[in-house]
């Protein structure tokens, strides 16, 4: 399921807040940086909630960026196909390919991971 909530008091209050519940595509791997940071990169499944012309529920594969104390526990607690909600921000940034040509990526920055079920509780 994809949420979205936006309350805004003023009209220049500006707002970027995700927050996305899906499976895991993978287990994950927590790097060290050479500033002693850690971060893992994870790719979050989450399925639409209505079905395609051929009656199946496509997914979205989200990529998200875990940091420091949340990349460790998320590392060592979730495996690949547990369900977990993350709540963070939005970020865009850009580089240049090969050819020169000016390439994004939009990917979430996450601030809190939930642990809502395992693959093995399932079975």
């Amino acid at each position: 399921m994809l949420f979205a909530i936006i309350i805004l008091e003023r009209r220049d209050e500006m707002l970027n807040q995700v927050i996305l519940v899906g499976r895991l595509t993978d287990d994950l791997e927590v790097n060290t940086l050479e500033s002693g940071k850690k971060v893992s990169s994870i790719t979050l499944a989450v399925q639409r909630s209505y079905k395609n012309a051929e009656g199946v529920y496509e997914a979205d594969f989200i990529r998200c960026v875990l940091w420091n104390a949340i990349a460790e526990s998320t590392g060592e607690y979730c495996k690949k196909g547990d369900i977990v909600g993350i709540k963070g921000r939005l970020q865009v940034s850009s580089y240049d390919d090969k050819d020169g040509e000016k390439k994004y990526i939009t990917e979430v920055i996450a601030e809190k991971v939930t642990f809502l079920s395992s693959k093995k509780e399932e079975e």
